[in-house]
């Protein structure tokens, strides 16, 4: 059953741990709403003063949305649905203090999506980043209009035009993570940032984050409406539907 653990130790230092480990910690409709939840609350709780997000296993950090959920959903469904995904890393771009994307494994669409609204992403060399929604016949969309801010326009046209995967080495040199480090290195390096952090002002860290999103956000949110609207009506038409029907049954042969 998926579920998210979330824990604050005596530093201020929130966990967040995405699982649903049989399926590489997808996003179901559920565990978005929690996840939501969550991070809304430690938002509001002035004790925190960074918080760490990270898949549960060692096989992916999310792996994106719900591919049974996403293949029967229509044009209304769809908004919906990908309204929930922004919902997810909205708010995580929008907590008052630093957020760290812990990344061990595979990290793709949504998943990748999220990531790429924390602060600072740290991934172990065993980790594979991808937005392969094109192959399943939908666009990326939401904060998939992040990446050209770290990777640049060509490489986010490579990714998202293909739905090509690369792996933490090329993920470092690109610019869509800050560190990749060997599996077993992982939680130092992340531990390392995170001492970091506390050993800065509290205040001055959170007029810093303050000034990070008013200095990012131009047209953001009309960007991101723009691809929910889109997303919405690919929803409503048979591709979609037609790719990932495909997709889930070559899963469930595979599992035979």
């Amino acid at each position: 059953m998926p579920k998210l653990e979330t824990s604050i130790d005596e530093r201020g230092v929130a966990r967040v741990v995405i699982d649903n480990s049989p399926k590489l910690n997808c996003l179901t409709t559920a565990l978005m709403q929690n996840l939501v939840a969550a991070l809304d609350s430690l938002a509001r709780d002035d004790r925190i003063r960074v918080t760490v997000i990270t898949g549960a296993g060692a096989k992916a950090f999310i792996g994106g949305a719900s591919i049974d959920e996403m293949a029967v959903l229509d044009s209304a469904g769809g908004r919906e649905f990908i309204s929930l995904v922004h919902a997810c890393c909205d708010t995580v771009r929008r907590m008052p203090t630093p957020t760290i994307a812990r990344v061990d494994g595979y990290t793709l669409g949504a998943g990748l999506e999220f990531a790429a609204a924390c602060d600072i992403r740290i991934a172990s060399d065993r980790s594979n980043f991808a937005m392969p929604e094109v192959r399943l016949g939908i666009p990326s969309v939401v904060e998939a209009v992040l990446l050209p801010g770290l990777i640049g326009w060509g490489r986010t046209r490579l990714l998202l035009l293909t739905g090509r995967s690369i792996d933490a080495a090329t993920a470092l040199t690109w610019g869509l993570i800050e560190e990749a480090v060997p599996a077993g290195d992982l939680d130092a390096a992340v531990a390392r940032c995170v001492a970091e952090i506390l050993a800065c002002g509290p205040g001055a860290v959170r007029l810093q984050k303050k000034l990070i999103l008013s200095w990012e956000q131009g047209a953001l949110a009309e960007r991101i409406q723009e691809s929910i609207e889109a997303f919405s009506a690919n929803a409503g038409t048979d591709e979609p539907r037609r790719m990932m029907a495909a997709h889930l049954e070559a899963r469930r042969a595979k599992k035979k």
